[in-house]
């Protein structure tokens, strides 16, 4: 992958968009979103132990010389959102042209880059088989190169178990977690939605399936082998083949779609082939995922 993913140009049309987050934060540090607790900005709340990424302008000096540890200052009326982003590295996101795995890390790039610039936290988690891999906690505009090498630095092989993994990632403030997938998966979808819905997560559910899933252009005798597994298998490619192919492929997104209506999760499907100028400002913005 190259080694820049976004140009200058394409960077500043995301200074005046923001994740949108439709729950009130009632945890974490000073940020943008508003909180339950009553009180200005500027009053003082509470202390917690200092991260990598938080504002080094926040720090309490004195706390540090009493304690030899340091701490950031908590004030009560704005508070951060912690943004969870879920990638699905498994082998079948490697799939396709463009390949789903670097639309999957364009579009995972640009949500950390809109939730950092809106001083919430991110933290970039990569799902293979059924365990959970995850960066560091990142906070402020200046760790955003850390999120680009993050990312560039995924590999894309093996099966998944979305729900498996995820059940593995402790969360224990509300905050924003987003799936990145195309959700072949094993296991049921639902079950991870409702264990983020458990632990006050506004679940957002992005999948990214490429134009040969989405609209397959093949006929005749043919070998398909499966990505992950390796298993092959010989299909004739028939008209009625490819019309009981999409009326499949239109019942298991029906599917993801009413388990996002039943749960409160926003859902959104995503070409590979989409700029993502048009995954933006069309997909996300029209289904409420960023707002200006």
């Amino acid at each position: 992958m190259e080694e820049k993913i976004f140009d200058t140009e394409f960077l500043k049309k995301l200074n005046n968009i923001s994740l949108k987050a439709s729950i009130t934060m009632n945890q974490g540090a000073s940020g943008s979103r508003k909180s339950k607790v009553k009180g200005s900005s500027v009053e003082f709340s509470d202390y917690r132990e200092y991260t990598a990424g938080d504002d080094f302008r926040r720090i309490d000096w004195n706390a540090y010389g009493r304690f030899d540890k340091l701490f950031v200052k908590l004030f009560m009326e704005e508070r951060e959102a912690m943004v969870n982003i879920f990638i699905d590295s498994s082998k079948s996101m490697d799939f396709g042209e463009p390949k789903k795995s670097i639309t999957a890390l364009r579009i995972a790039g640009v949500l950390a880059f809109l939730a950092l610039n809106n001083l919430d936290r991110v933290c970039l988690n990569t799902i293979r088989e059924g365990t959970l891999n995850k960066s560091p906690s990142l906070m402020g505009r200046n760790m955003f190169n850390h999120c680009i090498t993050y990312l560039q630095n995924i590999e894309f092989s093996g099966r998944t178990t979305l729900c498996q993994a995820i059940k593995r990632k402790e969360l224990n403030a509300r905050g924003i977690s987003i799936i990145i997938s195309d959700f072949f998966t094993e296991g049921d979808i639902e079950e991870a939605v409702k264990y983020l819905s458990f632990k006050k997560q506004q679940v957002i559910l992005i999948q990214l399936l490429s134009p040969e899933e989405l609209n397959p252009q093949v006929s005749g005798e043919l070998r398909l082998i499966d990505s992950e597994t390796g298993i092959g298998k010989n299909v004739s490619v028939t008209a009625s083949v490819l019309k009981k192919y999409n009326m499949y492929l239109n019942s298991f997104t029906k599917r993801i779609k009413e388990c996002s209506s039943k749960m409160g999760a926003a859902y959104v499907q995503i070409s590979s082939s989409d700029p993502i100028e048009k995954v933006l400002f069309e997909e996300f913005l029209g289904s409420g995922i960023i707002s200006y």
